[in-house]
């Protein structure tokens, strides 16, 4: 029996990653993000591994896209077995100095509101399954760090709590978080940041790949085996 695993983020950096590492480990994939061109390049990438993907764009942000996404992957496949939550958004104003509020809400509802709404959307397919959640956290949501932000710091720690109300409260149904926090990762995600990385500095960091095998780890991990929280990080992380 073929596992499915709904990926959102999925049209580039880590969650493009995760989606061909997870195909190549026998895992139907459901794809979410925005870019409908980019979900497109990920599957192509997911079809090459042997795997079969499913498109679905959509913004994390509406809650109806969500829930009808996560019907059409019940109807086109019967089930959901686990979730990789990848969306994440910044601003490279991110100090109460320069900050715009309506930003700082917008990369709250990107980063914690939309990880919510597809747990609470897919939670019923997840009891079902005795399914894994797999919450993409940063390296700042485990240990402050004062340069990554009010908004993404605020809402990045919050997914700590989210993956641990999910472990205290669906235990019964087999249903495990975890709460994955990367170190830097070379992905277009640096572009956010206010001093873009160079070529140099991106070479000494953390690569998709290698959150995408962490990731892996943890969806191959036995029913009765529930991974917490992960940091991974490169050795040149501060």
């Amino acid at each position: 029996m073929q596992r499915v695993l709904w990926i959102t983020g999925a049209g580039s950096g880590m969650g493009r990653a995760v989606a061909r590492v997870a195909a190549a480990a026998g895992w139907t994939v459901a794809l979410s993000g925005r870019r409908a061109d980019a979900l497109r390049d990920t599957a192509s990438e997911v079809t090459a591994a042997g795997g079969t993907a499913l498109e679905l764009p959509l913004d994390v942000r509406d809650g109806d896209a969500v829930r009808a996404a996560r019907a059409r992957i019940v109807e086109e496949f019967g089930r959901i077995d686990a979730l990789v939550l990848a969306a994440g958004r910044n601003t490279p104003q991110r100090a109460w100095g320069d900050q715009r509020i309506e930003t700082f809400h917008d990369v709250v509802a990107v980063n914690l509101g939309a990880v919510v709404t597809v747990v609470d959307a897919a939670l019923p397919d997840l009891r079902t399954s005795s399914g894994v959640v797999v919450v993409v956290s940063s390296y700042a949501g485990w240990s402050f760090h004062p340069s990554a932000g009010v908004a993404y710091s605020a809402s990045k720690t919050a997914l700590g709590s989210v993956a641990r109300t999910l472990n205290a409260q669906e235990a019964a149904h087999g249903v495990r978080a975890t709460h994955l926090c990367p170190g830097d990762v070379a992905t277009d995600f640096l572009s956010q940041r206010p001093t873009v990385p160079d070529a140099a500095a991106r070479e000494l960091m953390l690569t998709p790949d290698d959150i995408a095998r962490t990731v892996q780890f943890v969806l191959d991990s036995p029913a009765h085996v529930r991974i917490d929280e992960l940091v991974v990080s490169p050795v040149s992380q501060r």
